[in-house]
């Protein structure tokens, strides 16, 4: 049950005016995802820096979000969501001027980390203002348009952030595609006080402890992934990543004993009642690693192996992001309904077989010449993905009871951001590992960043068919539960 505030009697009247708010503060945030992993080879190149840098860019945005998610949602609970959702967009607009104004690397990393945070306020919002909002027929259609615009921002942000850059407007280089996000901000912002307020009619309970421990025990896993650099992992970073390991345990026992005590843990302890759900959080984490790894490696493989622009690289994904946002739409009218979770397994073999044929247009390619079939390639990924995605999130919240659905589904879309994390880490450091050996045996850049993302599509392929095995788990034997939850969060938060 909700509380809903109507301070104003006019603030229904403008539901349609509030949701295209709403749904551009979503687009905003997968925006600024992707438009800075295609600039982040020309924003290091300014800035300096370390190779890893290139990696925190992305992954300084990506592990705050991930890890605040559930927290955010819940002070949107307390406090009310439309109060939370400005905040959150207040300090996402002051975030990205900032990115934009940094004079080093290591300032920028740290204002990412600020626009993360912020994401994690915006986004587990918007759903519940919508329902504020909205009844019957009219919130179907509601959150029926928030697929479309992601799927519209999938495809966008690549080619935007290229063409910013590539644009050099008033000699900003990289700096627009983080003020392209001010105007955007204070569009929402004069719509909020037009949303109706909203919060849980029972006020839930911040668990500090548990979102301090998740945070503690993922930074330790993943910092020494993207430090190690082209040295590889050393003693302290296995350390680190071991104390990581330790900590994130910690947080699991935490959490059964917050809810033994009648705690309100990050997460609900009876979703683990089976296998399916665990399955599902692995096999998100796996998925979505080989997803926003490989996008990073192929931009930075096009601007530094290639040397060709940032336009080139933003377009080389374009086919990628054209085949996810059609096979998603596809997928989700036609071929969820009639042949359900099955739907999964194609998805991956499809995307499985775009891996390897790009493997094969690496290996075929001349240094320094444009592999072209690498776009039917990775457009093959792209369909693969979409054609995953949607009965993925769908089977994931199958078996979920409907008080569970909230906690599922922040769950799932944590693991998610989190998933994005591990793969920039991982992927990316192969990457630039074997591209420095490559290099010190003399067979030039264009060759050893050829063999260097070969290898790393080899182990995103390795990757996936896991993510195959765990997604088998998912699909147990017993009868869903009586009422199907609601899909409150069955797209992901981004792409």
């Amino acid at each position: 049950m909700e509380i809903r505030e109507e301070t104003a009697g006019a603030a229904y009247r403008f539901r349609w005016l509030a949701l295209a708010a709403l749904l551009v503060a979503e687009a905003m945030n997968l925006l600024d995802a992707t438009i800075v992993q295609v600039a982040a080879p020309v924003i290091h190149t300014d800035l300096g820096g370390g190779e890893a840098d290139i990696q925190w860019f992305s992954a300084a945005y990506t592990l705050p979000f991930a890890m605040l998610l559930v927290t955010g949602g819940r002070l949107g609970d307390m406090v009310g969501r439309r109060r939370v959702f400005a905040v959150g967009v207040v300090g996402f607009a002051l975030a990205s001027l900032s990115c934009a104004l940094v004079p080093g690397a290591g300032a920028l990393i740290v204002a990412r980390a600020v626009q993360g945070t912020a994401a994690a306020l915006i986004i587990p919002q918007t759903i519940g203002l919508i329902r504020g909002m909205f009844d019957g027929a009219e919130l179907a259609k509601a959150m029926g348009s928030i697929g479309p615009v992601m799927g519209l921002a999938a495809i966008c942000g690549p080619v935007l952030g290229a063409v910013l850059t590539h644009a050099d407007l008033f000699g900003s280089s990289w700096r627009s595609v983080f003020l392209v996000n001010v105007p955007l901000a204070a569009l929402v912002l004069a719509v909020v006080p037009r949303m109706r307020e909203d919060r849980a009619a029972a006020r839930p309970r911040l668990d500090l402890l548990g979102t301090a421990l998740a945070i503690a025990g993922s930074g330790l896993v993943v910092h020494p992934l993207i430090q190690s650099g082209t040295a590889g992992v050393r003693a302290g970073g296995w350390a680190e990543m071991g104390a990581g390991a330790v900590v994130l345990v910690a947080f699991g026992l935490q959490q059964r004993y917050a809810a033994r005590r009648g705690g309100q843990p990050l997460v609900e302890p009876s979703l683990f009642r089976d296998r399916g759900f665990p399955a599902a959080l692995a096999t998100s984490t796996l998925f979505f690693a080989v997803m926003n790894g490989l996008m990073l490696v192929v931009v930075v493989q096009v601007q530094v192996g290639l040397g060709d622009d940032v336009l080139t690289a933003g377009l080389t994904l374009l086919p990628w992001s054209c085949g996810m946002a059609i096979s998603s739409w596809i997928s989700g009218t036609r071929l969820v309904p009639r042949y359900g979770s099955r739907m999964m397994f194609v998805g991956l073999a499809v995307m499985l077989a775009g891996l390897l044929a790009a493997v094969a247009v690496y290996a075929g390619a001349r240094p320094g010449a444009y592999p072209w079939a690498l776009l039917g390639a990775l457009g093959l990924c792209g369909i693969g993905n979409g054609l995953f995605t949607v009965p993925f999130f769908t089977t994931a919240l199958t078996r979920v009871r409907p008080h569970e659905t909230g906690s599922a589904a922040g769950l799932l879309n944590a693991v998610q951001q989190f998933g994005g994390t591990l793969g920039t880490a991982l992927l990316g450091t192969v990457f630039f590992r074997s591209l420095a050996t490559g290099s010190r045996t003399g067979g030039g850049p264009g060759a050893a960043s050829l063999h260097a993302v070969g290898l790393t599509f080899w182990l995103a392929a390795g990757l996936l068919v896991a993510a195959a095995v765990t997604a088998a788990l998912m699909r147990t034997r017993e009868a869903p539960p009586e009422r199907e939850p609601e899909n409150r969060s069955a797209a992901p938060a981004h792409g």
